[in-house]
């Protein structure tokens, strides 16, 4: 019996042993590419209900490549392409477009391993036919756009990919007041999304505010910086009802950090967890604006400089902690989010409202949006709806992890996932999808733009899923220490 319990005891933990990843350092190799996805003529944008042709550029939108690789004996362990996108979202087929032009030229590269993210700028051209009704001449179309991004964006990975070389990591964090929660709350109980604050039903903002400022350092053999990925919970949203292109506060930041650390420095925004947030004040508007005066500072201006000044910070400390060979280990999978249930209110009162918008070819947005809910409808009586499948990675580097979602997810998801997660420090990578909000419950009950049904794929119950899913998959990289 004692032999008996022995050899299951130890047939146990030989099994947790060889499923745990492996977790042997080996020597880290990054590479970088920038490029322009700008168009040359005018293009519709996206991110607003009403249509926009931009006939200027403000700021060009870029993506930004980060290629990390970790080697034994010059043989790959395992490997991340993250490519920083200044769009709304990745949608249009970006991302299958991106890794049909890899395919095609027979790369080494896994396309699985290939990580698109939006910076969420309401500014840049839009990627969905039929999103808005547009001249069918004289401007660049969705689809045409997104064979132009595509192409730039798979020959900088490859260009990132051919030019990788030996390099050290760091990692640090510093703060930054860019996002406020954008959900004002009142005496009935509901919520507004950009809701008046100043009127005596306010009561108070409905959310919480990350201000953490996380990044990633890389720097070459002759310890010159070369890259850096900066994780803010916020939405590149400050300039977002303007009609030209414009990368918002990513470009200014980016124009800050090359004008001190080389102008070849590849730059990678990622917003965080921030489906409720915006970098703009919900009260004390006056004053903002008077400070920003004094300081002559744009609004974009003031953005970059405070997450310049954190990320100063995070510097400082990451300097003193270079990595050469830190464990790399990237996790693909895919999985399945319950969808949210339309109710029979829900689709009354939509049906309602497309008969409405329907005859008014510029409500042909608002009209779509609504429309999508009568169909999930109508799938969802016939039994035929399907769970949301979304492509998680969660990566491990060194004591830090990595955690990417499609959506517009509310910070509480993010909060759980950080405060949960195993790593020292943990990185939550939102819009690697075709976005779509993911409010907590606290928002669905509250209501309006952002939390009703008409805004979510996914209810509060799948974004928990989601958390669940993700802090699992984290864990798998950190297996509990032996004794």
């Amino acid at each position: 019996m004692n032999s008996r319990i022995i050899f299951t005891t130890v047939a146990t933990l030989l099994l947790a042993v060889l499923a745990a990843p492996p977790c042997q350092a080996a020597d880290l190799y990054v590479g970088g590419a920038s490029v322009s996805i700008t168009p040359d003529m005018p293009v519709s944008l996206t991110g607003q209900m009403r249509t926009r042709i931009a006939r200027k550029v403000e700021s060009e939108v870029t993506a930004n490549v980060l290629v990390l690789e970790s080697r034994e004996a010059d043989k790959t362990v395992d490997y991340a392409v993250f490519v920083s996108c200044d769009v709304v979202c990745i949608r249009g087929g970006l991302l299958e477009a991106v890794r049909a032009l890899l395919k095609e030229q027979q790369t080494e590269i896994d396309v699985k391993k290939i990580i698109l993210n939006a910076t969420h700028t309401h500014t840049a051209p839009t990627m969905v036919e039929g999103r808005y009704t547009l001249p069918a001449t004289g401007i660049m179309q969705p689809r045409e756009f997104v064979e132009l991004a595509s192409k730039r964006i798979a020959d900088a990975i490859v260009k990132a990919w051919k030019t990788k070389q030996p390099a050290s990591a760091g990692w640090g964090m510093g703060h930054a007041v860019v996002a406020e929660n954008r959900r004002a709350l009142y005496s009935n109980g509901l919520a507004r999304m950009y809701g008046p604050t100043n009127t005596k039903e306010f009561r108070g903002i409905e959310g919480y505010e990350d201000h953490g400022l996380e990044v990633l350092f890389f720097w070459n053999a002759k310890q010159e910086l070369i890259a850096t990925a900066i994780n803010v919970a916020c939405p590149a949203q400050a300039v977002e009802g303007r009609s030209a292109v414009n990368a918002d506060f990513w470009h200014p930041v980016r124009e800050a950090l090359r004008a001190k650390y080389g102008k070849d420095l590849h730059v990678l925004g990622w917003a965080g967890a921030a489906g409720d947030q915006v970098p703009r004040p919900m009260y004390r508007k006056k004053s903002e604006e008077r400070m920003r005066t004094l300081r002559g500072l744009t609004l974009l201006e003031e953005i970059a400089r405070r997450i310049v000044v954190g990320w100063e910070e995070a510097y400082a400390g990451a300097c003193k902690e270079k990595h050469t060979d830190p464990v790399l280990i990237h996790k693909v999978k895919t999985i399945e989010l319950p969808l949210r249930i339309v109710t029979e209110e829900d689709y009354a009162r939509v049906s309602k409202e497309v008969t409405g918008y329907a005859k008014d070819p510029s409500k042909v947005w608002i009209k779509n949006w609504k429309q999508s809910v009568l169909d999930r409808y109508e799938l969802q009586k016939s039994g035929k709806a399907k769970p949301y499948r979304m492509e998680l990675h969660t990566l491990r580097l060194g004591d830090i992890a990595i955690g990417t979602n499609d959506f517009e997810l509310f910070n509480d998801f993010g909060t759980q996932m950080k405060a949960r997660s195993p790593a020292l420090q943990t990185f939550v990578i939102q819009l690697c999808g075709a976005g779509s909000y993911v409010p907590n419950k606290r928002a669905t009950l509250g209501g309006s733009y952002s939390a009703v049904i008409e805004s979510n794929i996914v209810g509060h119950k799948g974004g928990q899923v989601l958390t669940e899913q993700t802090i699992e998959s984290i864990k798998e990289l950190f297996p509990p220490k032996s004794k």
